[in-house]
């Protein structure tokens, strides 16, 4: 992996800033669902402060994606870190005094970060690629994804220690603080002003942009491929890695607690060291050519994984553990290859979207690959309770293929055009 970028003020300063903010924003949803579970006991209530965070991003990702194309993107992200902060602040101050939080007050809080994260989010999509260079995104975005990785790795571990021993209260003021500091180092950051307000404020101007942001997405053909795929991928497949296989292990083959974290820990080593063990393929593989590769990988990986949930392996050898270790590590190595796939997404994506509308089609892209993960984890849940463990994983396997080939010729394609024809990228935001 290349470390030079580390050594660019504002690349650091970036990745420090992400890096804090994300151990605060994933520390307090962590806390907030142990929270809920010791106040209700009950898992409808907690299911409900998951998926109400959908909400917001239906209503709001279309504005929030003109918004962040309109707005000076630094003062974006500074202001809404220290909104976070003081928001979180506030509810710190409730529960000092009340000495706890209400249902209502929980919903309120999840709808209102969830709010600002989208915003956020749209800001933020153009700030990295502005800060490098086109040949060094690929590796700016391999150690994005390492430190984010860490992050969503000691996260939980960070807040159940805090949790354990000092509670709810302890937890919202750390995280308001982390907040805080992150809006603090995006102050040192020279971002360059790629944002394009019109001369007058409107909701004509409004409509306007929203529109050429879809016109932008129906006109480029690979952005709209990454849309089609990343949403066929996260309704059809992703559920088997975010329920099947933790259903698998902790309902089918009964393993101990102690074995099932050692699952978790396996999965999110994966992320983290992937970025360096796979740094020079990310390199030197041209972006559409590692994605189709990688999802050809994962699919054959899946279809391995089929014969350890296959009745025979997993009960009549006289034990559980041969079906665990084969799950163990094959769920090892698709960690490794998918965190490869998203960083050559995200590099493919910051290649292709022009930054003054990153924005709009970020938003577009983010909610259309996540809206439907929930009515294909309600279905996957339903297919494994009506047919073998080991067929639910073929038929991920069989979708996966069937979809990776429609879309196989756009993305080698969109290399081969790199490659024979070099003017083409730049008609294409051209065009754009």
């Amino acid at each position: 992996m290349d470390l030079k970028l580390l050594r660019q003020k504002d690349f650091s300063l970036l990745i420090v800033g992400k890096l804090v903010s994300l151990l605060g924003s994933n520390m307090l949803q962590f806390a907030l669902s142990l929270y809920v579970l010791a106040m209700t006991g009950s898992a409808a209530i907690f299911a409900s402060m998951l998926s109400i965070s959908m909400l917001p991003r239906l209503l709001f990702s279309p504005v929030a994606g003109v918004f962040g194309d309109w707005f000076d993107r630094k003062t974006t992200i500074v202001l809404l870190d220290f909104v976070n902060a003081l928001v979180i602040a506030a509810f710190a101050v409730v529960f000092i005094f009340k000495g706890s939080l209400t249902i209502a007050l929980i919903y309120m809080l999840v709808i209102i970060l969830e709010i600002t994260e989208i915003f956020f989010g749209s800001a933020m999509s153009a700030v990295l690629p502005s800060l490098v260079k086109k040949e060094e995104l690929m590796a700016a975005n391999s150690l994005n994804s390492l430190v984010m990785n860490i992050g969503n790795t000691l996260a939980p571990i960070i807040a159940a220690f805090l949790y354990s021993y000092w509670g709810m209260k302890l937890i919202l003021s750390v995280c308001a603080v982390s907040f805080a500091l992150s809006a603090v180092s995006e102050i040192w950051i020279n971002i360059p002003k790629s944002h394009k307000q019109p001369e007058k404020i409107s909701f004509k101007a409004f409509r306007t942009d929203l529109f050429e942001g879809v016109k932008i997405i129906k006109r480029n053909k690979l952005i709209s491929t990454m849309i089609g795929l990343g949403t066929l991928i996260n309704f059809s497949v992703a559920p088997l890695f975010t329920i099947g296989l933790i259903y698998i292990i902790k309902e089918v083959l009964l393993v101990e607690d102690i074995w099932f974290g050692a699952y978790q820990v396996v999965l999110s080593v994966s992320m983290i060291v992937a970025p360096l063990l796979c740094g020079r393929i990310i390199k030197k593989v041209k972006v559409g050519i590692l994605t189709y590769g990688s999802f050809v990988i994962v699919a054959a990986l899946m279809l391995l994984m089929s014969i350890f949930t296959l009745k025979y392996i997993m009960f009549d050898l006289g034990t559980n553990m041969v079906s665990f270790m084969g799950l163990l590590v094959l769920s090892f190595c698709v960690g490794l290859v998918v965190t490869v796939t998203n960083i050559a997404l995200n590099t493919l994506f910051s290649q292709v979207v022009p930054l003054e509308a990153m924005g709009r089609t970020s938003t577009v892209y983010n909610l259309a690959v996540t809206v439907f993960i929930p009515l294909g984890q309600m279905i996957f849940g339903l297919l494994l309770d009506a047919i073998a463990p080991s067929l639910v994983v073929v038929l991920c396997a069989v979708v996966l293929i069937a979809v990776i080939s429609v879309y196989k010729k756009a993305l080698i394609g969109y290399d081969l055009t790199e490659q024979t024809e070099p003017a083409a990228q730049g008609e294409l935001q051209h065009e754009i």
